[in-house]
């Protein structure tokens, strides 16, 4: 006879009660092992979580029921199914970056004391959505809404380092390099190189480039595909403001935009 405690705990306990909060947190990590492994046995997911195969048996079978995973018949290894597809697709239409970048934004403003921005590329441009401003900060212009040119600014260069070869080549061509300030990049080479730059470092930078006096520093906001979808800016006059200088302001930074973009179900590497 099994004593009490030996025995497997119960999996089929009501939500709520010992038992059903284990069954979930036991499936959800099944779930994860899947998504990171790609496939997996019985053998190998009750190995890596330490619990009897029989029980493993229970919830994949529960899951594959939902069709939350998938069988492979050749290989007898298990999967994730289209169930998790079908719930994946509802995610991004639901969640607005606007609401879920709102707090970051305000703790940005709060702790650098610049003007803090989250853009979009609409039509060509990169359109300014949510702006935070510091509360020191000397500025007093409202961003938001305002169209601003990609190549210029370092919310732009971000948003056209994340795109394909062939579209940033497209709205290149569409948009010209005008310049609006004598410190304007206007050279498509000159750009692409230091557009290479800004994908391989992970943040840009533009210096009196779109406004006399005014520096600007941006990382990307990534979906949960991976693909930039946005860029939070930190901006501020040149008398004061050095971005790349600026004491923990780059790592605070790309830390606001990876925090943002968990937001959204990307998934950090």
């Amino acid at each position: 006879m099994v004593s009490n405690s030996e025995r497997e705990p119960d999996i089929d306990g009501e939500a709520g009660q010992p038992g059903g909060v284990q069954s979930v947190d036991r499936a959800l990590a099944v779930l994860e092992i899947l998504a990171r492994d790609g496939h997996a046995g019985v053998s190998e997911i009750a190995e890596e979580m330490g619990i009897h195969k029989s029980t493993v048996s229970r919830l994949l079978g529960s899951l594959v029921s939902r069709e939350m995973v998938h069988q492979n018949s050749e290989r007898g290894k298990y999967q994730l199914g289209f169930g998790i597809l079908r719930l994946a697709s509802s995610i991004p239409g639901r969640l607005s970056l606007v609401r879920e970048a709102r707090p970051v934004l305000e703790a940005l403003a709060e702790e650098f004391k610049e003007t803090v921005n989250l853009a979009v590329l609409r039509s060509n441009f990169a359109v300014n959505v949510d702006q935070a401003m510091g509360p020191s900060t000397l500025a007093t212009y409202d961003w938001v809404g305002s169209l601003t040119p990609l190549h210029a600014t370092s919310s732009g260069k971000v948003l056209l380092a994340g795109l394909p070869a062939d579209e940033r080549a497209r709205i290149l061509k569409e948009t010209g390099l005008p310049a609006r300030t004598p410190r304007t990049i206007t050279d498509r080479k000159e750009l692409e190189a230091q557009l290479l730059e800004v994908a391989r470092q992970g943040y840009g930078v533009v210096r009196e480039e779109f406004e006399i006096g005014l520096n600007s520093i941006s990382v990307p906001v990534y979906n949960h595909l991976g693909a930039v979808i946005g860029a939070v800016s930190i901006s501020g006059p040149v008398f004061r403001f050095d971005p790349e200088r600026e004491q923990g302001l780059l790592d605070g930074l790309k830390e606001a935009g990876l925090r943002i973009s968990a937001r959204l179900g990307y998934a950090r590497h």
